[in-house]
């Protein structure tokens, strides 16, 4: 049985990522596009594929494209549909507003919130 054989019966998600080639394969939405994965050897042997450490982005460096003011009983999820429209995109908001708790940015009505472009994305700025 190869390694990567082993490596599959043992740790199927671990397998798909080593067979990506260091190059994660995650979906156009995800925040975790891009990033790399790394191969560690433990002391019996085996490899584990593991997705390496994604940076948050500071807000003031991310360009602003509109601002949008939470209203009573609304969710991340949907504000995200709205402006992005994609509901999995919402962690666009977290990075944008230092979210470290995505779902505490609607626990305010009236709360206003940065909408902006992902890093290394220009666009308008301000707010």
């Amino acid at each position: 049985m190869t390694g990567l054989e082993r490596l599959q019966a043992s740790d199927p998600l671990g397998a798909l990522l080593e067979i990506g080639a260091g190059i994660s394969r995650f979906p156009p939405n995800s925040r975790y596009l891009g990033i790399a994965t790394a191969t560690i050897e433990l002391p019996d042997g085996r490899s584990v594929a593991y997705l390496r450490r994604r940076f948050v982005p500071t807000p003031e460096g991310l360009a602003v494209v509109q601002e949008r003011i939470v209203a009573q009983g609304e969710r991340l999820d949907g504000i995200s549909a709205e402006v992005f429209g994609d509901p999995e995109l919402f962690w666009r908001l977290a990075d944008g507003n230092r979210a470290m708790r995505p779902e505490e940015l609607t626990t305010s009505p009236g709360r206003r919130l940065r909408v902006t472009q992902p890093e290394g994305v220009q666009g308008a700025s301000g707010g």
